[in-house]
C-alpha cells in the first residue's frame, strides 16, 4: 500500500510542485511517513542525501503535537458522539500493537517505529507512547533512533537494491 500511494505523489505531484516539497509533505502524512517519502525520492530520483533529511524533519514535524496533545484531544473528541467511535477505533488500533513498547519502553519504542511494517512508524509510536504516558525524554529520543533505522533500511532497500532496477 505504501508503495502504490508513494508512486500516486510521484506521479501526480511531480512537476506541479518540487521533489522536495514532495517528498516533505509525504513524509509528514500518517501510514506514509518517513518510509513513503523515501520511496517517492527514490521514484522522483532525488538524491539520497538530499532526501533524508528533508523526509526525517516532515516526519519529525507531528511528534511533539501527537506526544503533548493527543491525550487531550482525543478526551475531547471523545465527548462527540459521532468522534468517539473513530477515536476508540484509532486507540484501540494503537494499543493493539503497544506490549513490546509496554514491556521494553525506550527500546520497543525504537524497534517498533524503526522497522518499516504497516502500521509502525513515528505516528502511531508515538500515539502509543503518549497513551502508555512514557515520558517524553525517553520517548522522543526513542522516536528519533527509530527514524534513522528506519531511515537506513528504506535507503539501502529503495536507493540501493530496487534502486538499480528502477
Amino acid at each position: 500500500m505504501t508503495n502504490t500511494l508513494a508512486q500516486w505523489f510521484a506521479q501526480n505531484l511531480g512537476g506541479v510542485i518540487s521533489p522536495h516539497a514532495i517528498i516533505f509533505l509525504v513524509s509528514m502524512i500518517p501510514i506514509l511517513e518517513l518510509r513513503g517519502g523515501l520511496i517517492v525520492g527514490s521514484l522522483l530520483h532525488v538524491p539520497m542525501w538530499e532526501a533524508i533529511p528533508v523526509c526525517i524533519i516532515g516526519n519529525i514535524i507531528p511528534v511533539p503535537f501527537i506526544l503533548l496533545l493527543i491525550t487531550k484531544i482525543f478526551s475531547l473528541l471523545r465527548k462527540t458522539k459521532l468522534l468517539r467511535p473513530i477515536v476508540d477505533k484509532l486507540e484501540k488500533r494503537a494499543m493493539s500493537k503497544s506490549d513490546t513498547i509496554a514491556r521494553y519502553e525506550f527500546w520497543g519504542l525504537m524497534m517498533f517505529v524503526g522497522i518499516p511494517l504497516p502500521g509502525t512508524g513515528a505516528w502511531t509510536g508515538s500515539l502509543i507512547a503518549a497513551l502508555l504516558s512514557i515520558k517524553n525524554k525517553k520517548a522522543v529520543p526513542a522516536i528519533l533512533l527509530g527514524l534513522v533505522m528506519a531511515t537506513v533500511i528504506i535507503c539501502v532497500i529503495f536507493y540501493g537494491i530496487l534502486g538499480q532496477v528502477w
